[in-house]
């Protein structure tokens, strides 16, 4: 586990595990936020939005036209995953930016759930499995290999190997860039607490949304090259 974070070891069936509580209390904060938001948006859809009804159209609609680009024939049904990941990432990573680290802990502190390599993972990992699943449901075995000649079955191994350090990069990008804002807001906050960090905040909460949103607009990307009718 990463130093920093508010760290709890367990005992479960025998085997000592050790958790990072920070990372997992922010992550169901973030999520709970998001169905909270999401409900409110959604429970009086009308002609004549609201603001925040207004805003939820918007990110949908962007993305709409951008899987309607890049998959023209099925992209829609991937939004679901595609809208979700950048709106839990982007409610994470603005999470950062909040007062959390005012809340003492004996050790560690609460911050962006984002800043552990841990989540980016698994979000890396559900990115994996999704996208390999969308092209094997829809191509079969010509997803990995079209024939058993030598090249392809050399050619199927270098394109599993690009499948996995895919989301390996997502994942480091993520949590580097998330780790590194809130490693330089904590110094400056130590040599200037007034005037010297608020560029850098705002700087940080531009790089979250970037950050969201590149990971999305890669998810994008992988899936529909997963799925797409050109050969794999």
């Amino acid at each position: 586990m990463s130093e920093g974070h508010w760290i709890v070891n367990k005992v479960i069936a025998g085997h000592s595990m050790a958790f990072n509580m920070d990372t997992l209390v922010t992550m169901w904060a973030a999520m709970g936020f998001l169905l909270i938001v999401s409900y409110i948006a959604t429970r009086k859809l009308t002609i004549f939005p609201t603001k925040l009804q207004l805003a939820f159209e918007g990110i949908l609609g962007a993305f709409w036209g951008l899987v309607d680009n890049l998959m023209p024939k099925e992209g829609r049904k991937h939004i679901p995953l595609i809208a979700s990941l950048f709106l839990f990432i982007l409610t994470a990573n603005l999470m950062g930016q909040l007062p959390l680290r005012m809340i003492e802990l004996k050790t560690g502190e609460i911050a962006s759930p984002t800043n552990d390599i841990n989540l980016t993972a698994a979000l890396a990992i559900i990115v994996l499995v999704y996208y390999v699943g969308a092209g094997f449901a829809k191509k079969k075995f010509k997803y990995f290999l079209h024939d058993f000649k030598p090249m392809s079955i050399f050619m199927a191994l270098l394109e599993i190997m690009d499948m996995i350090t895919r989301p390996l990069t997502l994942a480091l990008r993520l949590f580097g860039n998330i780790l590194a804002g809130e490693c330089l807001m904590t110094a400056l906050l130590g040599i200037c607490a007034y005037i010297l960090p608020l560029p850098v905040m705002f700087f940080e909460v531009l790089v979250a949304c970037v950050q969201a949103l590149v990971f999305a607009l890669l998810t994008t990307v992988y899936i529909s090259s997963a799925v797409g009718d050109s050969e794999h």
